[in-house]
């Protein structure tokens, strides 16, 4: 699926191996509990979890990953939490995104920046410039992000780019304007942690993704509870909207593509 096309709309292709991979990254603070240590331990190691996640996802040939790293509920934490989350994300900026570029990886953030220090601010607008070009792989942080908000957003870029379109505008009006609008929409999201929710990450976006909960903490998240993720993915049935005897029609057979989009609209 090309982005900017929505699955509600078309039928977009699909693969053995989830094309876009969306991560709630919970259980940090859990984790360090367990060990006796300060919550903020939990989140140093998250951030070697993230290098792993990174090289187990461009080793299988995912083409974009994209975590919720600090949702815009999460500034309701401790304030000496939220500080050094702000910390953490400094130093993975100074330290990481020049390792990114090396490696061909583009990096991208996504939210609502206005809240953040400007130092922060221009880490990530050097990050993003520094691997614009590069096409290996897109890793996109959501930070300050909300699935509510990436809506409203786009609704006000839109009616400000396109006044014309307040009295009626259409899904396809709307999609070059949300935050993540350069992706395919997720084909797997996976929140570890246990909790069975998805938190106001990727509201619009998740509509037709395929559902993936564990009870591995986080930093526990290797790379094979990775592979356990994806061979869920890979037993799935992803119809769209079609029944399971149209799946074993080859399009040809019925016009092709857009003759089962129209179908199912």
């Amino acid at each position: 699926m090309l982005p900017n096309t929505s699955s509600t709309r078309e039928i977009p292709e699909t693969s053995m191996i989830p094309r876009h991979i969306a991560i709630i990254m919970d259980g940090n603070g859990r984790w360090a509990k367990k060990r006796f240590l300060p919550r903020v331990a939990g989140h140093k190691r998250g951030v070697e979890t993230v290098r792993t996640a990174i090289r187990a996802c461009v080793d299988r040939g995912v083409g974009y990953l994209t975590l919720f790293a600090f949702s815009s509920e999460n500034w309701r934490r401790p304030s000496d939490e939220v500080a050094f989350l702000m910390q953490l994300f400094i130093n993975v900026l100074e330290q990481e995104v020049s390792k990114l570029h090396e490696n061909g990886i583009r990096f991208k953030v996504i939210g609502d920046l206005s809240k953040f220090e400007p130092k922060i601010v221009e880490f990530i607008r050097n990050g993003e410039a520094l691997t614009a070009d590069n096409k290996r792989f897109t890793l996109t942080i959501a930070a300050n992000y909300g699935g509510r908000w990436d809506v409203m957003q786009a609704v006000r870029k839109m009616l400000a780019q396109h006044p014309q379109l307040a009295d009626c505008f259409t899904e396809q009006d709307l999609m070059p304007h949300f935050a993540l609008n350069y992706a395919p929409e997720p084909d797997l999201f996976i929140r570890t942690g246990g909790e069975k929710r998805i938190s106001n990450f990727l509201l619009w976006q998740l509509a037709y993704t395929e559902l993936y909960f564990t009870d591995t903490l986080w930093p526990d998240f290797d790379a094979h509870a990775l592979e356990l993720a994806i061979q869920s993915y890979q037993q799935r049935e992803r119809r769209f909207g079609r029944t399971s005897e149209q799946l074993q029609i080859p399009p040809s057979t019925h016009g092709g593509r857009e003759v089962a989009a129209q179908r199912t609209a």
